[in-house]
């Protein structure tokens, strides 16, 4: 058959909840289109029920994820960093089209992406020597501070930086610990669906990270009010919304990250893993005291 008769295999994208790709609860599908308004993909549109979803899937995977070391951590986001250098092209072409870049131009950031994911993977078994460490005390007692992953965090994925802006987010949740539900960007949320199946194929435990494409608005009031998430991360949504998600989330004392101006091009730093880390301080006595401890 000649390439002039056969019909175009178009790609149908599909949600990221518990490392499988389930279509939306409802049914329900919203139209993607380029810069220029031509149509790309139908992108799922989320319910409440599959942000439900997604939340009891992090929430499973989140002991065995912040049980692992952070040695293995890195090695796991590392080998997420090589998946997508292999897949280099497709996620050129859907950022292109999303951000309205040419191909020159949107390599870099994909490129970008790339070393970023490679930077907080160096960074996994270090940050506990930067934030933690041996405290002086007036007694005979060890006092030792070390930090520990809050838990489930919901993050608002940027507008604009549909794929670097998305990486700069979620690598530093998962890399100190935490599992991630990710809010896709509503208008753009091709490259992160095409990260779950990078994430999938990776050695990234399923449910560590979730991502939802559809309405901000709409899932995030109801991710900001869950009882069983932990901290949430403004980043991508409006001054309005991030108002209501601030309120919504003070109910059960989460951790919030504020929606601020960024530029996701500089050097990403380490705000963004001690943003989502807690402090656990130990007592431990010294010489003829005994081996116990105390830690609170």
């Amino acid at each position: 058959m000649s390439d002039q008769n056969r019909l175009s295999v178009f790609k149908t994208y599909k949600l990221y909840v518990g490392g499988k790709f389930p279509r939306s609860e409802s049914g329900r599908v919203y139209e993607v289109q380029d810069h220029k308004g031509k149509w790309l993909a139908n992108a799922p549109l989320s319910s409440r029920k599959d942000a439900r979803d997604a939340v009891v899937a992090a929430r499973k995977a989140f002991g065995g994820w912040s049980g692992a070391t952070a040695y293995n951590r890195g090695q796991i986001l590392y080998r997420v960093a090589e998946m997508l250098e292999g897949r280099k092209s497709q996620f050129v072409r859907e950022v292109a089209h999303a951000e309205g870049l040419s191909k020159a131009k949107a390599a870099e950031v994909v490129e970008a992406a790339v070393d970023r994911w490679v930077w907080y993977a160096g960074w996994t078994d270090k940050i506990g020597q930067v934030v933690g460490g041996a405290n002086p005390v007036a007694g005979p007692f060890f006092n030792l501070s070390t930090p520990e992953p809050t838990g489930v965090v919901t993050v608002v994925a940027p507008q604009e930086s549909s794929f670097l802006g998305l990486v700069s987010v979620i690598a530093p949740v998962i890399a100190t610990g935490n599992t991630a539900v990710v809010i896709a960007s509503e208008k753009a949320p091709l490259p992160a669906l095409s990260l779950g199946e990078v994430l999938a194929t990776s050695d990234l435990p399923g449910g560590v990270v979730n991502i939802l494409s559809g309405k901000a608005a709409e899932m995030g009031p109801h991710l900001a009010a869950h009882q069983d998430v932990n901290a949430i991360d403004l980043t991508g949504a409006d001054a309005d919304l991030a108002r209501e998600l601030e309120i919504a989330a003070a109910d059960n004392l989460k951790r919030v990250l504020r929606r601020r101006t960024e530029d996701f091009t500089g050097s990403p730093g380490t705000d963004r893993m001690t943003a989502f880390l807690e402090t656990k301080t130990v007592w431990h006595p010294t010489g003829s005291l005994g081996a116990s401890g105390s830690a609170y």
